[in-house]
């Protein structure tokens, strides 16, 4: 799962209003342009950068283009997510060198000292 992808798309108020909406209903981008008071291009940028996350679904209606929220890769993203903030860091490949590193902190006189100043 590619958490960076996911948090870029979440880390925007105007995505997160956007992702609100489509929570409670399938939309066109004219009604998500009318409801937030923004342009078209600026909308469709957003949902770019949704759907690149894999956080939203596009489906043709004739011309146009209706858009809903994936809520089960929502879900799969939350519970791996949960998985991996539970994970031992010798679990996570890229990670294994921050469990050895933290290991030498806590030995580390200046970090000690550090602590309690």
């Amino acid at each position: 799962m590619n958490y960076h992808e996911i948090f870029k798309a979440f880390g925007e108020l105007s995505r997160i209003k956007i992702i609100k909406l489509l929570s409670i209903k399938k939309m066109y981008v004219c009604e998500i342009e009318a409801i937030l008071d923004m342009s078209q291009p600026r909308i469709s940028q957003h949902l770019k950068v949704l759907r690149q996350a894999k956080l939203v679904n596009m489906e043709k209606d004739g011309q146009r283009t209706v858009y809903s929220l994936d809520r089960d890769m929502i879900n799969s993203f939350l519970l791996a997510f949960n998985n991996f903030l539970d994970a031992p860091l010798d679990e996570l490949t890229s990670f294994q060198e921050y469990g050895e590193r933290m290991k030498e902190v806590e030995q580390d006189p200046s970090v000690t000292l550090c602590k309690y100043q």
